[in-house]
């Protein structure tokens, strides 16, 4: 019974959200598909220093393949073992890969957040329109939402235009710091390998 009420709910939401409700609905999924992704992505693995994660490997304890961190240090001393000169340059297109892993969807994200509360704003536009163009004929009197209820519906747009801008933005933000530090640590891994090469 709850869960017809809290269904018609949702759909009274989404028709009166009008025809710019489904590409919200779907940049909602779409957002949160690309958060996940890129969350399960900046898995670091261990919570130990790159520092120590390659002594580690050094004495014969090596990464696992859980975090990005133990991935790219598993390339970075195959890598050193082979002895290759100017090995950075060989560790920079070693790690690119990982990089790249590290900043998939954050373009995609970052427009979804940006248009979604322009879309909600359409919606609104849209609703408001057709909102005095039944105040023109007065149709809207005979409604018992009247002027408020029409107006209160072609505001439902913006309200979820917000709704998924505003998470996604702080989510975002947090995601981008945790990339930056990833491959911070990634840089000085590198510095590391390449200041301790096989003699």
């Amino acid at each position: 019974m709850m869960g017809g009420s809290m269904f018609n709910e949702l759909w009274f939401f989404f028709d009166a959200g009008g025809y710019v409700m489904p590409p919200l609905l779907l940049a909602t999924v779409v957002l949160w598909y690309a958060v996940g992704y890129r969350i399960a992505a900046m898995r670091r693995g261990s919570k130990r220093g790159v520092r120590v994660l390659v002594e580690r490997a050094e004495q014969g304890v090596l990464p696992s393949d859980k975090g990005v961190l133990q991935r790219a240090l598993k390339k970075g001393l195959k890598l050193r073992q082979r002895q290759l000169p100017n090995l950075r340059r060989f560790l920079d297109e070693a790690f690119a890969e990982e990089e790249q892993e590290l900043r998939k969807f954050n373009t995609l994200i970052t427009t979804i957040v940006m248009t979604a509360p322009l879309l909600g704003l359409l919606g609104t536009v849209v609703g408001m329109i057709e909102t005095f163009d039944s105040l023109a004929d007065m149709s809207l009197f005979s409604q018992s939402g009247g002027i408020a209820g029409g107006i209160s519906q072609a505001l439902f747009t913006t309200q979820m235009g917000l709704a998924v801008a505003i998470p996604g933005l702080v989510v975002n933000g947090i995601l981008h710091r945790h990339e930056r530090d990833l491959l911070i640590e990634m840089a000085q891994m590198k510095d590391i390998l390449c200041a301790t090469e096989i003699d």
